[in-house]
Parts: C-alpha cells; structure tokens; sequence
C-alpha cells in the first residue's frame, strides 16, 4: 500500500577520478524491497527515471500513498507548517500517469521521522555497498552492480522478522497496482542554437555536434545520464552527460570535415585530447600517424590520418585498428590501404574458424605483414573480360588515304 522514496550521495571512483553521485532508493514498507538507482545529479530527471526503473523492477505501483522529502523536483512551494504543497507541473503529470499518491514530510527535524524507513536503507546500503569506495569505468557499470546487490539484499532478514524481503514481496507483489501501458518520457526538452564551435549548452555545459549544424536550431533531449541532440527527428549525437558544471565534452568525429580541411589545426585539438583519453585513438593511431607524417610530410601525413578517421563512420572501430596495425607493419601509409585491410579483418572475423597455415616470420620472431595493393585487389574481383582485343586496322586506313592525298598534291604543285 505504502512506499518510501530518497536520494542519498555516495562516492564513486569513475573512471580514475573521484566524484560524488547520487544514490536514488525507492522502498516498499511492508517487506522493504528496495530498488536502487545510481545518477549523476539529482535532478528532475534523475528522479522520473528512478521511479519508471524501481516501478519497472517491481512489476507494479504501490495502491496508496509514496513519502517524499519536500524535494525541488516535486515541490515548487511549500505552504506554511501544513501539509500542502504547490507541486511542479512535469511532477503533476508524471505521478498522474503512473496514479502514485504523494505525501510529503514535514520540513526540518519534525519530519525526519516520517520516512524512517528507506532513510535507513540508504545508510545500510551505502555502508555494506560503496565501502570501499567502487571502482567503475562509467556510471553504466555501476548500475549493473547496484542490480545485483539488490537481489543479493532481497535475500536477507530485517530486523526479527522470521522470512526474508523476498518472502514477503512474494505476497505484495501481486497486490501491486499495474502500470500504464505508454511510457513516460522522462528527459527534459530544449531547443538550443549551435554556435560557431559546433557547440550547444545544456544545463551548464557544452557538447558537440557535427560541424554541418553550425548556426541552426536542434532539439536536445536531456536525461539523467545521457543526452540525446535531433535535427529534423534524426538523431545526429549522442553524449554521457557531464557531471561538473561548466565541463566541455567533444566528439572528435564531430570536427573531421573542418579538420581534413585545415589539418595543421589537428595536433593540438582539444577533441583530440579527449579522444585519446577516451580509449578512440590509439597508440596504433598515433604510430600509424608519425609514420606517415615521416614519409609524406606533416601537412599530408596528418591530413592521412584524418581520412583514416572519417572511416570509422561506416567500419567497426577494432577492425578499423586492426586495418592500421596491419598497414603499419607493411610500410602502406594510405587511408586505401587501411581501408582495404580493415575490410580485410572483418571479413575473417566473420568467416568460420580453420586452422591457419603457418606465416613466415622475421628475425625478430613477429610474423611478416603481407598487403595488398588496392589496384590489384579491384582487378582481382572484376568479372572476365570476354571482349575481343581493340584494332587499329580502320585508323591505319585512314593514314594510308591521307599520304595518298598528300602526294597528289605534291604532284601538282611540282607541274
């Protein structure tokens, strides 16, 4: 009948650096199930997207009233010591669509009693769960952990009750009321202006979209952990949103267009940088890339590279590194070449597994790199050329006429 939901922080080691997240906890009072939930903020997103995963996961909606803390998501005016409140619209309509019945705590230490219970879990949960302090690559693989920590818990005993949670959520679960068949878009629309960097604002924050879209609108639809930018209903990016303030996130594929056209601005982009941080290019890039600045200069080299780039809108990023390490041990500095063996290694990965011959290999025991020339390779797949060869027999003809002509006028000239 009844719930309890909180947010609570915790601290999480992401990606190497430490940062504080939001730990969102949505539990049933009377077998104290609990659903959690990790975000970045704890904003209004963060807070619709936690209730549709804890709704989700529970398989229905408490019948009766949800105790909330007067939360800036929900509550956009508190009225005096009583227990109304003015709420906020996208809430009203939220809760209306799921029908959860909202009854908010007193403000201060009055209420701190009223919702005693996921007050509680939050703190079990954050001791025996994030201490020590977890250490995940993104928010995405916490999360997967988080699920399996609350099964884990549903196996526990609270207090002298004689069953577990699970036991007892056995027996509410089926009294849950159902939940809505459409779902609730949870993310919060904007329509920001791209700038001159290829950039728009969201929140504080600035995010990069392809350089064709400078100066148009797009619509941004934002998430707890994610946003999403349109143009025209076409998705054109996709960003694991921020969670600093004033942070720069760039997408290095965003800029190729402008940078295959002024290579020399390259080496020192800021998109590099971070594509390099974020695992996209790699120390075969970057050896590929000296190689080839080495043989046809920094200008054309790095200009290379920037095509080599450009092909990973349509090859699968390890097959694109593999092209590039295979090209590499060839001496093949060409984005044709890279092409061509990146196409090369998906076609392997595809085929079914043999046995493969042995490869000579050089003094120093690597296994010699064998390339194809791209000429070759397109003659190779042509179809036989059944035609029969040319003749010059007409055009010698017409040179026979022409000495003819010529010496009759000679004749003449000399009578």
């Amino acid at each position: 009948m009844e719930a309890e939901v909180d947010f609570g922080d915790v601290k999480v080691l992401l990606a190497g650096e430490l940062v504080t997240c939001y730990l969102f906890s949505f539990r049933l009072s009377y077998s104290g199930k609990a659903v959690h939930r990790v975000f970045a903020s704890c904003g209004q997103e963060a807070f619709f997207e936690g209730h549709v995963h804890a709704l989700r996961t529970l398989g229905g909606v408490p019948r009766t009233k949800v105790r909330y803390d007067n939360l800036k998501s929900a509550v956009a005016r508190v009225l005096g010591l009583s227990r109304a409140r003015v709420e906020t619209d996208r809430w009203i309509a939220f809760r209306s669509h799921f029908g959860i019945e909202s009854f908010y705590c007193r403000p201060g230490i009055e209420g701190a009693h009223e919702k005693g219970g996921v007050e509680g879990q939050i703190g079990y949960f954050r001791r025996n769960h994030f201490t020590p302090v977890p250490e995940v690559a993104s928010l995405a693989e916490l999360n997967e952990l988080v699920d399996q920590w609350d099964l884990h818990d549903g196996r526990r005993r609270t207090g002298a009750r004689p069953r577990t949670i699970d036991e007892y959520f056995a027996v509410e679960q089926p009294l849950l009321a159902p939940l809505p068949d459409e779902p609730f878009e949870t993310g919060r629309l904007f329509t920001p202006r791209v700038d001159r960097y290829s950039q728009i604002t969201a929140r504080t924050n600035r995010y990069s979209v392809r350089v064709r879209l400078i100066g148009k609108k797009v619509r941004v639809m934002l998430h707890a952990s994610h946003l999403f930018v349109y143009d025209q209903n076409v998705e054109v990016a996709r960003h694991e949103r921020l969670i600093a303030k004033c942070g720069i996130r760039l997408e290095l594929d965003h800029y190729l267009e402008a940078l295959v056209r002024k290579p020399g601005a390259f080496p020192g982009a800021t998109a590099l940088e971070q594509a390099r941080s974020a695992g996209r290019l790699t120390p075969v890039h970057d050896a590929w890339w000296a190689a080839a600045r080495k043989v046809h200069g920094e200008r054309d080299g790095t200009r290379a590279l920037i095509e080599v780039l450009l092909l990973g809108r349509h090859i699968a990023h390890e097959h694109l590194v593999a092209g590039l390490a295979t090209a590499l041990r060839a001496g093949a500095l060409t984005a044709d070449a890279v092409a061509l063996e990146a196409r090369k290694a998906a076609q392997t990965e595809e085929e079914p597994t043999t046995v493969p011959a042995p490869r000579a290999s050089h003094p120093t025991g690597q296994p010699s790199a064998t390339i194809t020339s791209l000429h070759e390779w397109r003659l190779a797949h042509l179809p036989p050329d059944t035609r029969p060869l040319p003749s010059v027999t007409p055009y010698d003809q017409l040179l026979r006429r022409h000495r003819t002509s010529g010496s009759t006028h000679r004749e003449g000239e000399a009578q």
